[in-house]
């Protein structure tokens, strides 16, 4: 169930020598053949761009997304790096290239772990022909479980897409630094459908839109995030609608598995705003309520205080109108019209005390809609994020 179940793709995991346990490091998946098949990717939007992010962003421009592997490691970001950090992503490339026998603008890189730290690079160029003899048709698991940081498990989906027997399969990191554009993520996705680059771009973007920028768990945004996918069309030509909806499933599921294993995290939320006076509203409205460390405490405090969600909206651009507004824990409206209103609150403080929360805020003015996932704010959280080494 991972990157490896659709046909044409091998993967593997192996510690290389970047984390001092001795955990898995280090990563790849790639064609069986070793032959480029069609990619596309998607990257954060953050300024402080890491160096496997340009190096990535590079090589799909100059091979117009022709891609025969990506090599992946972990405990270093390789961000802030400058210069140097550069040439260490193109070498990774390169080893690779080497060892598969392709161009190594064919191979994409991706890096996540402490930001500002220079790349062990002998170590990781020792380690890369351990990996490629390494990868098989089963090292789905293997590769999901070497991109690990602070993730608690690994994370790898698996879809079918409907009327063929191609699927879509998917591998992921993030437990932390989530937040839009994409939510400190990688994520790899492979397909047998047969499929273009260009196509590929289109539907990936529109895919990572609906669930990877709609996950808000600490509002930071990460130098790295990455979502790649590669089609080997072994299965065939399948229809687009089709393959959009499953690469869309793919990406909602591995942002599910993220916000379900955020750092610290008791709660994952799902927060829908409804009623506002257009899309972009719901959204500034949603964004805002996640983003609140006030929302975030009462969560973890299993508190309905509903007039936090109120203020927060309040507080933005978006059309609002206090006597419009209602708010529903697990589907219980606790609050109409901008007040309390009766309701039933063991049913409500029996839905605070589960680990999924459902909220809906209604502002009462026209049909827009948006809806982020997000997390509680814990002590957990703050003891695993007060260092940065």
């Amino acid at each position: 169930m991972s990157v490896t179940a659709p046909q044409g793709f091998v993967a593997s995991g192996i510690h290389s020598g970047i984390k001092p346990s001795g955990d898995p490091d280090l990563s790849l998946v790639a064609t069986a053949s070793g032959e480029p098949v069609p990619g596309a990717a998607v990257f954060t939007a953050n300024k402080l761009t890491a160096a496997p992010v340009l190096t990535s962003d590079a090589h799909l421009g100059a091979t117009l997304g022709s891609v025969a592997a990506v090599i992946l490691n972990s405990g270093n970001a390789n961000a802030a790096t400058g210069q140097k950090g550069r040439a260490d992503a193109e070498a990774m490339c390169a080893a690779v290239a080497a060892q598969l026998e392709c161009r190594p603008e064919e191979v994409l890189v991706c890096s996540t772990g402490l930001i500002g730290i220079p790349m062990p690079i002998d170590t990781i160029l020792a380690g890369v022909p351990d990996l490629v003899a390494a990868r098989w048709g089963d090292g789905g698991g293997d590769a999901a479980e070497a991109i690990r940081t602070t993730d608690t498990h690994r994370k790898e989906t698996l879809v079918r897409i409907e009327g063929s027997n191609a699927v879509v399969g998917g591998m992921a990191k993030g437990a932390a630094m989530l937040a839009p554009n994409m939510a400190t993520m990688l994520a790899v996705l492979t397909t047998d459908a047969a499929v273009e680059s260009h196509e590929l771009r289109q539907v990936l973007r529109l895919a990572v839109s609906t669930s990877f920028n709609r996950l808000m768990t600490d509002a930071c945004q990460s130098t790295n995030d990455t979502v790649i996918i590669l089609a080997s069309g072994a299965a065939g030509p399948v229809d687009p609608d089709a393959l959009a909806t499953a690469i869309g499933q793919a990406c909602a599921d591995l942002a599910m598995q993220m916000a379900g294993d955020a750092e610290g995290a008791t709660k994952v939320v799902k927060l829908t705003v409804t009623g506002a006076a257009s899309d972009a509203d719901a959204e500034l409205g949603a964004r805002q309520i996640a983003r609140s460390a006030l929302c975030k405490c009462s969560w973890f405090g299993q508190d309905p205080y509903w007039g936090r969600l109120g203020s927060e909206i309040g507080s933005t651009a978006a059309a609002f109108d206090q006597e419009r507004f209602s708010v529903s824990y697990g589907g219980i409206t606790v609050a109409a019209g901008g007040i309390t209103v009766p309701h039933d609150e063991a049913a409500v403080a029996a839905h605070m005390a589960q680990p999924n929360l459902v909220i809906n805020c209604d502002l009462g003015l026209g049909s827009g809609t948006f809806r982020v996932i997000t997390n509680d704010l814990t002590h957990e959280y703050i003891d695993e994020n007060t260092g940065g080494s």
